[in-house]
């Protein structure tokens, strides 16, 4: 995640056409989790056979929910290469899906798939870091893809962020879609993990025409705005995901996380050691300020554009 520094396929669920229960979209959400993180995927690491089986897993659930691949890409795929810092080239891949919405302005949901791999014989399962955030993209996709969005969303999980953010680089280098379409940014990086109720909303400092939009109607989670301004140094988070590369381009961003914990960036960032009833709250808050913002937005430009036209 910031930069400072199997389980089988059989798991996945079956298609249906009965409407899920709250509880088994919960259910879905820690088995996306539980999965990723599992050992079996090596901890992920860009380049690796691990990265390769969760990329496998990431696919067929794109294609479980039904989102589209884009023209340009083949099975979601949009691959992209560069050099480590000792200069050994690296082979990257994002997937990339989308729902139509009713306009093709878009906003891309982004969270990265990586994570740092096997060190001194320990897997790093990345769990909270970052299978937390494709579950909670997954959730959001399942939700878009039976209710269809203002704007036309763009799911991204993103390759290599723990190698210098270069999946969300490559992406904004050579987008898939006209950049100019590209409305906001919604990244969500660590969002599984926290004991106190806390969810950090990044953003509205650099961007505050988004602030009106981003709080919760859940009490069990605490939305706080901040980690954004330049003066925190290092506590600020702005460039520390894949946000970062949207917003060099001044692309509005969100960016959901947590603050460090005791896991973070160790082999104990496991399964078994996040917080699953905030990390379900949290989803369902991610899901409800990503629904107001679609809707919210859409109907300020189709306003602002009447006003044009009269």
């Amino acid at each position: 995640m910031r930069l400072y520094l199997l389980i089988s396929l059989g798991f996945i669920l079956s298609c249906s056409s009965v409407k899920k229960t709250d509880a088994q979209i919960g259910n879905q959400l820690l088995k996306d989790v539980e999965v990723l993180s599992s050992d079996a995927y090596e901890g992920r690491k860009t380049g690796t056979k691990g990265a390769e089986m969760a990329r496998t897993y990431i696919e067929s659930r794109f294609k479980e929910i039904g989102l589209k691949t884009l023209p340009s890409l083949a099975n979601y795929e949009m691959p992209f290469a560069f050099k480590d810092n000792k200069g050994a080239a690296i082979q990257g891949k994002n997937l990339i899906a989308y729902v139509e919405g009713k306009t093709e302005n878009a906003i891309v949901i982004s969270a990265h798939y990586d994570h740092i791999g096997i060190i001194n014989n320990e897997i790093y399962n990345g769990a909270d870091d970052n299978a937390s955030g494709i579950a909670t993209l997954l959730k959001i996709a399942a939700y878009y893809a039976k209710n269809k969005p203002d704007h036309t969303l763009i799911f991204a999980a993103f390759d290599a962020e723990e190698m210098g953010l270069r999946g969300a680089q490559a992406f904004v280098a050579k987008s898939p879609i006209s950049i100019d379409r590209i409305k906001l940014n919604i990244n969500m990086d660590m969002v599984s993990h926290n004991n106190k109720g806390e969810l950090y909303a990044c953003g509205t400092f650099k961007y505050p025409q988004l602030k009106p939009y981003v709080f919760s109607e859940n009490t069990k989670i605490k939305i706080r705005l901040g980690h954004d301004d330049p003066k925190l140094g290092s506590d600020d988070w702005t460039n520390q995901s894949d946000h970062s590369a949207f917003n060099k381009k001044d692309i509005p961003f969100i960016y959901f996380g947590v603050e460090d914990h005791k896991d973070y960036h160790k082999a104990t960032d496991e399964f078994k050691n996040i917080n699953a009833p905030f990390f379900i709250n949290a989803s369902d808050v991610i899901l409800e300020i990503t629904k107001r913002l679609d809707n919210k937005l859409y109907l300020k430009a189709i306003i602002k554009e009447k006003k044009t036209i009269d």
